[in-house]
């Protein structure tokens, strides 16, 4: 038995979806595929600003030339994925620019109800709903996880700091006043006095660093200044006399005196007594250490290399994880893992790159290229 369609009902079905659909403040679309045409309820017309438009829909690029360029392509996969099936539905969010010339976020869906008989689509029906709301405060709520993680990566690279530096410093202390009870006269005593007043300056400079970095954890951007590269070495190699002493070790700077780094002291600090410090540790047992460091200028950079004779990496074995946190490569009782982390972090913090070069029981080269600009970013 044949049915008649009641195209009344229909048509008043559709007004009152139309209807329903306006009052939720979202938009219907409908492509037909036989006309190739596209229709636009009004509130589709809304979100866009051109309400008053009686034209707009009849190009069947009026909606697709105003989304976004960086989301088109995304927008026609999404699109064709669902036409030709790979999807049970086409879903897509994008933004689309309305008559006064700003984006607006789209949520996007859709289905084809209706193919012929060659299972091409013939209508496709979909909505649109305005969720710049939604979208822009989920970006507000990354933006705010990116900077609460930024500022704990700040407070665990300060923890390696302090850690790190002052226990040097207390090594120190350690070793002269071990030297001072071993002392035979009054001469070697003084000498060890002298070397305790230089180490104890190099805290207090250490102590200030560390402070100037609390008090800009609060700011962006971590301070810089311009610092005389070579005179900046020849302080940290005050700080490691006296190992560098009991190790007999050889530190040759040849960093010209006219290199001048922005950069912030503490890390600086930091990386330069690292690189030596780790140097003299993994000395190889057959030979005193030797240390050379070297600069070279560029147009758009800086390149510092520290060049040691001691045990060596095998980078095919550690390559991956040289730089990676609490990992170690040697038996020194001593080895932490924390100190090539915390040299990496702090140089990619200014916008550099730190790489590695090494050959077991031959020795290892670190070159570091910083940007020679003033406010890294």
């Amino acid at each position: 038995m044949h049915q008649k369609t009641n195209h009344k009902t229909n048509h008043f079905d559709a007004i009152k979806w139309e209807i329903a659909l306006s009052i939720s403040k979202i938009g219907m679309w409908v492509y037909n595929a036989k006309t190739n045409s596209f229709f636009f309820s009004d509130s589709s017309k809304d979100i866009l600003g051109c309400l008053d438009d009686p034209h707009f829909g009849e190009d069947i690029n009026d909606w697709n030339d105003l989304i976004h360029p960086d989301d088109r392509y995304k927008y026609h996969k999404d699109f064709n994925d669902h036409i030709q099936g790979l999807k049970p539905y086409y879903v897509s969010k994008h933004r689309i620019k309305c008559k006064n010339g700003a984006y607006k976020w789209i949520l996007d869906k859709g289905q084809v109800v209706e193919r012929d008989a060659d299972g091409n689509y013939v209508r496709f029906i979909g909505t649109h709903i305005d969720i710049t709301d939604q979208v822009e405060t989920e970006i507000k709520i990354n933006d705010a996880l990116n900077i609460a993680t930024e500022q704990n990566t700040k407070l665990k690279n300060f923890a390696h700091i302090v850690t790190h530096n002052l226990k040097e410093h207390a090594a120190n202390f350690e070793s002269l006043l071990g030297f001072y009870d071993e002392a035979e006269d009054d001469t070697e005593k003084n000498e060890v006095i002298n070397h305790l007043n230089q180490v104890a300056g190099s805290l207090n400079n250490t102590i200030t660093n560390l402070k100037q970095i609390v008090s800009v954890q609060s700011k962006k951007e971590t301070n810089t200044e311009c610092l005389n590269l070579n005179d900046f070495i020849e302080e940290s190699l005050k700080l490691l006399d006296v190992i560098i002493i009991k190790n007999k070790a050889k530190i040759y700077n040849r960093v010209s005196k006219n290199v001048h780094i922005y950069y912030n002291s503490a890390y600086l600090e930091s990386i330069i007594q690292n690189l030596l410090s780790n140097a003299i540790k993994y000395k190889h047992p057959d030979r005193d250490p030797i240390i050379r460091i070297q600069s070279f200028t560029k147009k758009d950079c800086i390149i510092i290399k520290v060049s040691d004779n001691g045990l060596g990496i095998d980078l095919d074995k550690f390559g991956n994880d040289v730089f990676k946190l609490y990992k170690t490569f040697h038996t020194n009782k001593n080895s932490e893992g924390v100190g090539l982390y915390l040299i990496k972090n702090q140089v990619e913090a200014f916008g550099g790159t730190i790489e590695i070069g090494s050959k077991v029981n031959v020795g290892t080269v670190f070159t570091i290229i910083i940007p020679s600009k003033k406010n890294p970013t």
